[in-house]
């Protein structure tokens, strides 16, 4: 049976014709908005583009929000469990509602609409007015209508509640099984997996994501999942859902005879559009579900607009994908405007990382026109599978990526065009006719990017830097599939030098440092600085730059691994010319390592005693150490001496190196602890230890997810799990807080610390001055995956090379205290006056306060004079 449609009646043709613009005929309008999903928020942010918000006094805008949260990323919902909070998944900027006047109920959801009245009452009683009205309502997820479905240990997987509500119950579970392998029962699978729950994935299809991969992309899946340990069963259903006399979860019986036993079941079967609103209120709808819209996103009310999930598109389709949303999101704002817009169809091309893997699909991904072609390249193996769908013409009509997806930037923009070289070419490896990788300069200017927000080439290449094109195109702000290709299409710098002296970048010269064996500024600068600038001093950017590059390199290429050792000196940064920290009034601070934060009563009195008869400052550090403050220059290799003595050594709080690894007491002390976080913290701590980079490092271990170590914020963070450890990298707190991104999970500490040195030393070496791990992979091209690609695929073939330098650098540690503690020589730049080596600073002054010191301000600011004004002028 064909969908139902609608044709305006004469007298409604008439009014539209008559009024284009949906609110034409009132100077305040009313829109109310039902739903604020993620399609709802980019409604409100098209509006805001085109003017028509509270805040210009051009309509009101009330939006009525079933769940208790605003808009959040539902496409990213899995990461909850990798780490991010609700807040981190957040699409709302914090002023966002309040700049543009928006009225936003939060957990007050529509309960129905009185076209007549031209009213929506909320879940709370309250009754409001529209001159327009948008649903966007979404869909709901399918729960197929087996026995025991509603048994205690059911979930679906579509909200944060649901996530939270899985996360709970998961602590008293061992087994789980997720009813469906699409995209989301993957991503679910893979959240049971990580909450260390055995887990079983049934499909009733013969492949896992059917709709998006064919046969050879699902077997290429399911070989890669099922070696991750998963149990993947195909081509049956779930007849039964088993529960026991307490009403929970038991097992699960299949439609071919077999039973699992599980005790957590996730239903990710499907989801269906809400129109229920849009049913009651005699709205058209499909047969199948969906509110029946046209191509302006009107529906059979032409006051009533559906976007999103819950409407049925004018080509007879309910799009279940994020990008046609924001399509149909903008098309409504447009017309709602006074503009003039369609939404007609959309690309279904789909790229994304499921369980670690990468699954990419566009175009014709099956073949289904007449004449097509496929060109398939398949390594069981190494679980990759790329097909190519050809027409006889050689255009490319669509294709099949599984377990390499890097040309998906590339390829889909090209769907509907001749490649312009041999199709086998691009899925072929090396060594075997391929690759040959296409850049994005083949694409034309009208090729869509970003498929999320429909941004072309074209738009994007009007922008030279990709912060830029995010705030004014949106694109890489979605799923971020296409990051990649928007960096590639960025133009270079024009003088990618360090600086001045240099043209080179810092990760150039720390190649050039590496494979010459430079030992020294001088040499480097001579040999490859500017013309202008060989022989010469070098500047403040560099000086310090190449100083730590060589300080980094130093076991590997030969140089003294001490930094104030002849020329090294000259190099180095205010606070690396005393090894401590230069405070405000002169004087210094020391901080001794305490690795993990685990110290003796012993040590600790130590410290005390140091303190007291030094007349320090002390306080706890964020990091788990003490810092002790108000040094004087003469007095630090006193102190030193003492807590060497003591089995202290120095902490490299001063330098742009390892500062800390903090940590939870783990499984030994904590009964949610499940493994030993303390020892990994103190292990990963003396390991890394003075290993000098372009910025600080901090890091920490927490032993379990619970995070009490805040892992997550840290440049490389460590989080126990049931099956080992997880390793999250490029999280930094500071000023631009950032969460950390999953790299690899349920390591053993083994393969923990080779991932570690591997990322460490690929950092330091690609990374820019003075960059913080955070930014670095923000920056890199391919970001996260490429870094993942690298360090732990091996993809640059440089991983052996890596960690034979970290290696290199745990044989040359030495403590560069007790390196200067015991030299004369190097004792001899401890002074304050060259002149006066035992003449204390008397610019360095204290004054008490709560039992301890502070810097004397009056004293460094000089004394206060009076101000008397002449006489006969107004003071």
């Amino acid at each position: 049976m064909p969908e139902p449609t609608f044709e305006p009646s004469a007298t409604t043709a008439a009014a539209l014709e008559a009024t284009p613009n949906a609110l034409a005929h009132t100077a305040a309008p009313t829109i109310v908005v039902v739903g604020h999903g993620m399609v709802g928020q980019r409604f409100l942010e098209a509006l805001a583009d085109r003017g028509l918000t509270p805040a210009a006094g051009a309509a009101r805008v009330v939006v009525l929000c079933e769940e208790p949260r605003p808009a959040y990323d539902r496409v990213r919902l899995t990461s909850y469990f990798d780490g991010r909070s609700p807040e981190d998944l957040s699409l709302v900027e914090r002023d966002f509602m309040e700049r543009h006047g928006f009225e936003l109920y939060v957990g007050d959801p529509a309960t129905g609409v009185d076209r007549a009245g031209r009213t929506v009452t909320a879940r709370s009683g309250a009754v409001f007015p529209y001159d327009t009205l948008v649903l966007a309502t979404g869909s709901y997820p399918f729960v197929p209508p087996v026995p025991g479905k509603d048994a205690r240990g059911c979930f679906v997987y579509r909200t944060i509640e649901d996530l939270l509500a899985i996360e709970e119950y998961a602590k008293g579970a061992a087994t789980g099984a997720v009813v469906g392998g699409g995209l989301l029962g993957l991503e679910a699978a893979g959240a049971l997996k990580g909450l260390g729950l055995s887990t079983h994935v049934v499909e009733f299809a013969p492949r896992l994501m059917p709709v998006q991969v064919d046969e050879g992309g699902g077997a290429a899946l399911l070989r890669t999942i099922e070696d991750m340990g998963l149990a993947v069963h195909t081509g049956v259903g779930t007849q039964e859902v088993t529960a026991g006399e307490d009403g929970a979860v038991t097992g699960m019986a299949l439609s071919d005879g077999s039973s699992l036993d599980v005790d957590l079941v996730v239903f990710s079967a499907g989801v269906r559009p809400r129109d229920q609103l849009a049913r009651e209120c005699g709205l058209a709808v499909g047969e199948r579900g969906g509110i029946v819209v046209d191509e302006e996103c009107r529906t059979s009310d032409p006051a009533v607009f559906a976007i999103g999930e819950c409407a049925l598109a004018a080509d007879g389709r309910v799009y279940g994908l994020v990008a046609p949303g924001y399509e149909m999101a903008q098309t409504a704002a447009d017309v709602i405007a006074g503009g003039r817009s369609a939404f007609t169809g959309a690309d279904l091309s789909t790229k994304l990382k499921l369980l670690g893997v990468d699954v990419a699909s566009f175009g014709d991904a099956h073949g289904a026109a007449e004449g097509a072609l496929d060109v398939v390249y398949s390594d069981a193996r190494s679980g990759v599978y790329k097909k190519l769908v050809i027409g006889r013409d050689g255009t490319l009509l669509g294709g099949v990526l599984v377990g390499d997806a890097d040309q998906y930037g590339t390829l889909r923009p090209m769907t509907g065009t001749v490649l312009p070289v041999a199709p086998e070419q691009l899925v072929l490896p090396a060594g075997a006719g391929g690759p040959v990788t296409l850049g994005p300069s083949a694409l034309p200017d009208e090729a869509v990017i970003c498929s999320c927000h429909n941004v072309t080439k074209g738009a994007i290449c009007e922008h030279t830097a990709l912060p830029e094109v995010k705030k004014c195109t949106k694109a890489g702000t979605g799923c971020g599939s296409c990051l990649k290709v928007i960096g590639q299409l960025m133009p270079p710098p024009e003088d990618a030098g360090l600086c001045g002296c240099f043209p080179y970048s810092r990760s150039e010269l720390y190649e050039i440092v590496r494979t010459l064996e430079v030992t020294s500024f001088t040499a480097l600068l001579d040999s490859h600085g500017r013309e202008e600038a060989r022989g010469g001093e070098g500047c403040e950017v560099c000086k310090p730059t190449v100083g730590s590059v060589i300080a980094s390199l130093a076991p590997t290429v030969g140089a003294s691994g001490y930094v104030l050792d002849g020329e090294q000196a000259a190099l180095q940064d205010t606070n690396d010319h005393f090894l401590a920290n230069l405070q405000r009034n002169g004087s210094y601070s020391i901080v001794p390592r305490i690795p993990g934060g685990e110290i003796t009563p012993e040590k600790l009195i130590v410290i005390g005693e140091v303190a007291r008869d030094f007349g320090l400052y002390t306080k706890i550090t964020g990091g788990q150490r003490i810092d002790l403050f108000g040094a004087r220059v003469d007095q630090l290799p006193r102190i030193w001496t003492r807590l060497v003595d003591a089995g202290f050594e120095s902490g490299h709080a001063y330098g742009k190196s390892l500062r800390t690894v903090k940590s939870c007491v783990g499984q030994t002390w904590c009964r949610y602890g499940v493994q030993d976080s303390v020892r990994m913290a103190i292990d990963l701590e003396l390991r890394y230890r003075g290993l000098r980079s372009p910025h600080k490092l901090k890091s920490a271990v927490s032993g379990c997810a619970r995070e009490c170590a805040e892992a997550r914020g840290k440049d490389f963070g460590i989080i126990a799990t049931a099956q080992g450890w997880n390793l999250y990298v490029g999280g930094n707190g500071g000023a631009t807080p950032r969460h950390a991104d999953l790299l690899a999970q349920d390591l053993s500490d083994a393969e923990l610390v080779r991932l570690i040195d591997r990322f460490l030393m690929f950092y330091i070496r690609t990374a820019d001055r003075l960059e913080r791990t955070s930014a670095w992979l923000e920056r890199i091209n391919g970001g996260l995956d490429h870094v993942r690609d690298v360090v732990v695929h091996d993809s640059l073939g440089l991983c052996e090379e890596l960690e034979r330098m970290m290696t290199d650098h745990v044989a040359g540690y030495r403590d560069e205290w007790a390196e200067t503690i015991n030299d004369p020589e190097r004792l001899r730049r401890f002074v304050t006056f060259v002149n006066a080596p035992d003449a204390p600073d008397p610019s360095v002054k204290f004054v008490p306060e709560r039992d301890q010191i502070k810097p004397d301000l009056e004293l460094l600011a000089g004394p206060v004079l009076a101000v008397r004004t002449l006489e006969g002028t107004a003071s």
